[in-house]
């Protein structure tokens, strides 16, 4: 088993801690991000020579350069893992403008950030592998989710543009779109917007019996998922998009079949705007 160099941003909970913990165990070095060191302070101490932790926000954009660069330069980076994130539920027009402002900041800008600071330095080395953490809400949408939706409806084109242009340099970029998983992503962390009384009944606000674990709790094993996640840097080429979930793979057919449907049925309407032949 190849031994790899990981950086992992948001390593102290989720998906991140779940894939920084199986990673440390098998023997790989990790560079984790984290808000407060008091979280992986276990870890730190277990992993001492293999476990870097790294205090970031990635909504400095300034201070992600400042830690990919310092990654890069302490040694060879095999993995980036673009992690960091949250969901904010509501109708849109609860949410305020400073939530708009720091949940893009923080989903879509941080990792666009992230990704291409570690760009050079893949590029220089000639291979490495890209993964960011989106979800099949990149790809379906619900009420009530609209600044999440937007967010990784928004890193999974530009990680869909950035595989094709890294292509060429050895560096594979795969996007994880996992389904509600058993993690704090939604049962600690997740941010709900001041409610607005006319949307009371409204479909915007039906993520909160999602929230709520006495309505039963989500299918997904985050464990089994990051060890998928895992195993996909050994698959050549790299996976472009891995969904996580038999319940979020089915919705995501779903959706697509329906969208190619509708497109179908709007041929004539497409040509119709075009030139005539020959013109």
């Amino acid at each position: 088993m190849t031994s790899r160099t990981w950086l992992i941003t948001g390593a102290s909970s989720g998906f991140g801690h779940a894939l920084t913990t199986q990673l440390l165990q098998r023997g790989d070095t990790v560079i984790g991000t984290v808000r407060n060191v008091d979280k992986v302070a276990a870890l730190a101490e277990k992993y001492p020579d293999t476990f870097r932790p790294e205090i970031l926000d990635v909504t400095d954009t300034t201070a992600v350069r400042k830690t990919v660069d310092a990654a890069f330069e302490a040694g060879r980076v095999d993995v980036i893992v673009s992690n960091a994130g949250y969901g904010l539920f509501g109708a849109a027009e609860e949410i305020t403008d400073d939530q708009v402002d720091h949940i893009i900041a923080t989903n879509l800008t941080g990792s666009i950030t992230l990704i291409r600071a570690a760009m050079p330095h893949l590029r220089a080395q000639g291979s490495g592998r890209i993964i960011q953490m989106s979800t099949y809400g990149g790809q379906v949408a619900f009420p009530g989710n609209s600044m999440y939706h937007a967010a990784k409806w928004g890193i999974e084109g530009f990680a869909e543009s950035v595989a094709q242009e890294v292509a060429p340099f050895n560096i594979g970029v795969t996007i994880v779109e996992p389904g509600g998983a058993r993690t704090e992503f939604r049962y600690g962390s997740a941010q709900v917007a001041d409610p607005i009384d006319a949307y009371d009944g409204n479909p915007a606000h039906a993520f909160h019996a999602m929230l709520d674990p006495a309505n039963g709790l989500a299918p997904g094993d985050p464990q089994r998922m990051a060890a998928r996640i895992i195993e996909s840097v050994d698959t050549e080429p790299a996976p472009l998009r891995m969904v996580l979930g038999s319940q979020a793979l089915d919705s995501t057919l779903g959706v697509l079949r329906k969208r190619i449907e509708d497109f179908e049925a709007q041929r004539d309407l497409a040509a119709s705007t075009d030139f005539p032949a020959g013109e």
